[in-house]
C-alpha cells in the first residue's frame, strides 16, 4: 500500500513538474511574462513583410523584447514593441524590420541613439523596413524582361564575334598584322641600336646648346633688357610720328596750316600760275636777245 502511494507521488510530481517545464518553454516561446518589467513602444512601418506577433525584438543585436500586437491601419501598420524596461532609449533611436536568418524570418533591429534627452514612450514613432532576400529577388523580378533583353543583346555580340574571330580570312590578317608589327617592332630596335651613339651625341649636342643658351641669355640680359626697352622706346616714337603726321595731313586738308592754304587757295594758285606765266615770257624775250644782238643795257654808275 505504501509503496503504492509512493509512486503515485512520484508520478504526480512528474506530471507536475512537466505541466511547469511546458509552461515556462510555452512562455518563453510567445513571450509570454508574467513580471510587469516592459515598457510599450508603438512604431509606425509602411511595410512589414513576413514580420509576426512574437517575433524578436533586439537592441544592437541583443534580444531585448518581442513583437506585442499589429495594427493594420490604410497606409501604414501599427507594430506594439514590448521591450524590457531595463532599457533607456533616447530621442534619436532608430527603429527598422530586417531579416532575421535565411529562412526567411523578421525581427525589430532598435538603435538605442545618443542623444540626451529620453524618448517619449506615449507617442507613436516611425520605423523603416530594410529590404531582404525576398525583396531583391522580388526586385530582380520587376527587371527580369530587362534582363532576358540584355542577354539576348549580349548573344548576338557573343555570336557575332565568335563568326569574326572563327573566319579564316580574319584571322589570317590579324596573324599577318601582328606580324607586322612584331616585324616593325624589330626594325625600330635595330634602327635605335644601330644609331644608339648618333642618338647620344644628338643628345649630348642638344643638352649642351640649350647650356650654352642658357648661359648666353643670362651673361647678355642687360643687354637684351636694353634692346627690348628700346624697340619699346622705337615703338612708341612711331607712334607719336605716325600721330604727327596725321594730324599734319589733318590739318593740311582743312586748311589749318601754310601748305594748306597755299594747295586749295584758288587765289594764290592765280597769282602763282600768273607770276610763273610772267616769268616765263620775260624768259623767252632774255633767250631771243642773247640769240641775236645780245642785251642792250643802259646803266649808270656812279
Amino acid at each position: 500500500m505504501k509503496d503504492q502511494r509512493k509512486t503515485e507521488i512520484k508520478v504526480g510530481l512528474t506530471v507536475l513538474a512537466a505541466i511547469l517545464i511546458f509552461l515556462w518553454i510555452f512562455g518563453w516561446a510567445k513571450n509570454i511574462s508574467i513580471r510587469s518589467t516592459e515598457n510599450i513602444i508603438k512604431v509606425s512601418f509602411q511595410n512589414v513583410a513576413g514580420l509576426e506577433i512574437g517575433d524578436p525584438v533586439t537592441v544592437n543585436g541583443f534580444r531585448k523584447g518581442y513583437v506585442n500586437d499589429m495594427k493594420v491601419l490604410p497606409n501604414e501598420v501599427i507594430v506594439e514593441i514590448a521591450l524590457d524596461n531595463d532599457v533607456s532609449l533616447k530621442k534619436d533611436a532608430r527603429f527598422s524590420i530586417s531579416m532575421l536568418d535565411l529562412m526567411g524570418g523578421k525581427k525589430v533591429e532598435i538603435y538605442p541613439g545618443e542623444s540626451s534627452e529620453v524618448l517619449d514612450l506615449t507617442e507613436i514613432h516611425h520605423g523603416i523596413f530594410l529590404s531582404d532576400i525576398p525583396a531583391v529577388m522580388s526586385l530582380l523580378g520587376s527587371v527580369q524582361d530587362d534582363l532576358v533583353t540584355v542577354l539576348k543583346d549580349v548573344k548576338v555580340t557573343l555570336s557575332s564575334m565568335n563568326q569574326y574571330l572563327t573566319d579564316e580570312k580574319f584571322s589570317s590578317d590579324i596573324k599577318q598584322s601582328l606580324k607586322n608589327l612584331n616585324s616593325l617592332t624589330a626594325e625600330i630596335s635595330s634602327l635605335v641600336q644601330q644609331n644608339k651613339n648618333n642618338i647620344k651625341v644628338l643628345t649630348d649636342n642638344a643638352i649642351l646648346l640649350t647650356e650654352n643658351s642658357n648661359q648666353l641669355i643670362k651673361t647678355n640680359e642687360q643687354n637684351i633688357h636694353d634692346l627690348i626697352k628700346n624697340m619699346n622706346e622705337v615703338a612708341n616714337r612711331s607712334n607719336q610720328l605716325l600721330n604727327d603726321v596725321s594730324r599734319l595731313t589733318n590739318e593740311t586738308l582743312q586748311q589749318q596750316n601754310n601748305l594748306g592754304k597755299i594747295l586749295y587757295d584758288e587765289e594764290l594758285l592765280k597769282d602763282i600760275k600768273s607770276s610763273l606765266r610772267q616769268v616765263n615770257e620775260l624768259t623767252s624775250i632774255l633767250i631771243e636777245q642773247l640769240k641775236g644782238k645780245g642785251i642792250n643795257v643802259d646803266a649808270n654808275i656812279f
